[in-house]
């Protein structure tokens, strides 16, 4: 990983594309420290145990916990991204149009999910806003009126186009998926903080006979990061590879070869995608806490789309399994992956081309991403079961979730950073 950056750094082009992204992270980390005017964000520590603040400091890349101009980060172009997504399966016939006529219905495509985000942005940001000045007894925005929640709406929704526009310029010009990469600043930017927090947890703020406990727990947490890495890293990088026959070869070329498909097809994303989903649900029923607090209905919504109760806890893990079939079929596309094979007069063997194929890929690909569903589904649940049994920090909930996130969205980089090198070394060749 070190040889590979000191390699990268000497590439000019490959030095812009780092020198790009850790500015575009930095612009976002200073804004994320800006703070909405109009609110107290200082309110917000009193709620620094509910869960829900938690989840969406997370995915706001840990712009949340200061109520800044980035506090709702990509959480809406996500949403958004998976709701135009699932429209293009045979549900909206525009959708389903545009998403054959490759790079203007991609752009078309692109174009609805900006206006989608736009929309979610709004709606939940005064959602969050109201919510939040109920669970504070009106005491989180300083001058409640609807012009104000209106104005903290608006720079709010400026704030996530901004954040959705950063991102898709890290993805075009810089390193990474740019919506990935903002929630991994933001994750490794908490760490300092969450490691401060354990350590007077665990070191500070106890009874010196208990010291012994502490050591053993940190150990232990320690064994089981290690264990997550190594386990996380494998699986991101397990592959099965489906040999590929050739009908017509230049004199000299290899008749066969290889389609690799991997494991865990839809990468972190499908963890992300069921972070943000399950947070727009606790928006709207923090902006209806003031009215309803206490009523059945809606104390058993809370605890539905809560991931620190048994009920939050399955829903979210159900997600990301979801989401990580739906994902790795959007990845790989078995249709089109068969059309493109036929078109270049090449075969799996023993296999029919055309349907046939399509058939046997989505087969393997389910039997594939039934194993990288498990996989992300546990690693996700495991921290949330250990701090519900033990009474753990609420950090440890999310950490396997944030370990996920990061292992999977460094390899992405690495492997990127890697496919330019190569690339480099053809371009030297041919020249």
């Amino acid at each position: 990983m070190f040889k590979l950056l000191k390699d990268s750094f000497k590439v000019k082009d490959i030095r812009s594309r780092i020198f790009f992204t850790v500015f575009a992270l930095f612009v976002f980390r200073l804004g994320a420290q800006i703070t909405v005017p109009g609110v107290n964000a200082s309110r917000l520590l009193s709620l620094a145990d509910l869960p829900f603040l938690g989840m969406l400091n997370m995915v706001s890349g840990s712009a949340m916990q200061n109520f800044s101009v980035f506090a709702m980060g990509v959480s809406p172009y996500i949403t958004a991204s998976i709701i135009v997504q699932l429209l293009q399966m045979d549900i909206v016939p525009k959708f389903v149009e545009w998403s054959k006529q490759g790079e203007v219905g991609r752009k078309k495509l692109n174009q609805a999910t900006r206006v989608l985000t736009l929309i979610l942005a709004f709606v939940q940001s005064i959602g969050i806003t109201a919510g939040f000045n109920a669970w504070t007894q009106l005491g989180f925005v300083e001058n409640p009126s609807v012009n104000t929640f209106f104005v903290i709406g608006l720079v709010l929704t400026a704030g996530t186009m901004f954040v959705t526009w950063l991102g898709e310029q890290i993805t075009e010009k810089g390193i990474g998926n740019g919506v990935s990469m903002i929630i991994f600043a933001g994750i490794i930017s908490g760490l300092p903080g969450g490691i401060k927090e354990l350590f007077e947890d665990y070191f500070i703020n106890i009874d010196p006979s208990d010291i012994w406990k502490s050591v053993i727990f940190v150990i232990v947490l320690l064994i089981a990061v290690l264990i997550v890495v190594t386990l996380v890293t494998y699986v991101q990088q397990a592959e099965r590879k489906i040999p590929i026959q050739y009908t017509k070869r230049i004199a000299g070329a290899p008749t066969s070869s290889y389609l690799p498909l991997k494991v865990n097809a839809a990468g972190v994303i499908p963890v992300i995608f069921a972070s943000s989903f399950i947070a727009t649900p606790n928006a709207i029923l923090q902006a209806l806490g003031g009215s309803y607090r206490g009523d059945g209905w809606y104390d058993t919504l809370m605890q539905i789309f809560d991931y620190s109760t048994i009920p939050g806890a399955t829903i979210y893990t159900v997600l990301i399994v979801a989401f990580t079939f739906f994902y790795a079929f959007v990845q790989v596309n078995p249709e089109k992956l068969a059309e493109n094979l036929q078109k270049q007069g090449s075969y799996i063997p023993s296999v029919r081309p055309g349907k046939g194929t399509e058939e046997y890929v989505s087969r393997l690909l389910m039997r594939l991403s039934a194993v990288g569903a498990l996989f992300l589904g546990l690693v996700a649940l495991l921290p949330i079961v250990a701090q519900m049994v033990w009474d753990l920090p609420r950090n440890i909930g999310l950490g396997g979730t944030s370990l996920l996130i990061v292992i999977g969205v460094a390899l992405e980089t690495a492997k990127q950073l890697e496919g330019l090198m190569l690339k480099r070394k053809y371009t030297g060749f041919i020249n």
